[in-house]
């Protein structure tokens, strides 16, 4: 007899099952004319994520215990290569995760501005060295800015900047498909740190004109302060100690 409610166990794809379908979605959407951009690990890696900001990235969303009952099952999705497209706007991820349907799920996250405050810290931290000026218009992100995400209150967004949703029917507060696309935004972040400005809705070129004004502002207000290293002569003195005219 028939029962309302099934109680039957239900049987998840193998990897190799994942990895198929998903090969075949990346192929049908190519002939379709459509650009898939897969996030898929290094084979062999230990780590998702390769580089410091990828990997800091899937530190702090394993912090949040919102996010623990999800976050395993995420990480075997990324891993089977299930994140076929994702793709990384003004705060905002669409992405499209294979699951156990032919048709690839379609996830959307949506991630909060950054707030003024903490967008403000970032410029003056930027300004204090000229080296991180020159990191930011060669378009590298500096190095010193490691301590604005790590430390406490930093960089990266609470679960309350955070919101998506899915087309599975999966009703819970993340699903594993929305898991495994927010991991692919850390592999996203080891191709382009930059990425991060776009989702916390920062224009980086406005970012650094505003840096570099900053750090002029921060010169000028010093240009009459005398230190030690100022040499107080007159110009009789500097055509006799250089021997100009």
């Amino acid at each position: 007899m028939s029962r309302y409610w099934n109680t039957g166990t239900f049987s998840q794809p193998s990897v190799d099952e994942l990895r198929r379908r998903a090969d075949a979605s990346v192929k049908d959407a190519k002939k379709k004319g459509q650009v898939f951009e897969p996030a898929i690990p290094q084979k062999g890696s230990r780590t998702i994520c390769s580089s410091w900001w990828g990997q800091a990235w899937c530190n702090n969303l394993e912090q949040y215990a919102d996010y623990a009952s999800r976050l395993e099952r995420g990480r075997r999705y990324i891993r089977s290569g299930t994140v076929v497209d994702l793709k990384v706007g003004k705060g905002k991820v669409t992405a499209r995760v294979q699951g156990t349907r032919k048709i690839p799920y379609k996830v959307e996250i949506r991630i909060s501005p950054l707030s003024e405050e903490k967008c403000q810290r970032v410029i003056e931290k930027c300004g204090r060295r000229i080296q991180n000026m020159e990191e930011l218009i060669y378009g590298k992100f500096p190095e010193d800015l490691k301590e604005l995400f790590t430390q406490q209150e930093g960089l990266f967004p609470a679960p309350t900047e955070i919101s998506f949703n899915c087309s599975c029917p999966d009703w819970a507060l993340m699903c594993k498909h929305v898991a495994a696309a927010m991991y692919g935004i850390g592999l996203r972040l080891d191709e382009n740190p930059f990425f991060f400005f776009e989702l916390r809705g920062i224009d980086v070129d406005r970012f650094i004109n505003v840096a570099l004004e900053s750090k002029v502002e921060s010169m000028l207000s010093h240009a009459d302060i005398r230190t030690d290293r100022m040499l107080d002569i007159d110009p009789g003195e500097i055509t006799e100690l250089f021997g100009v005219l």
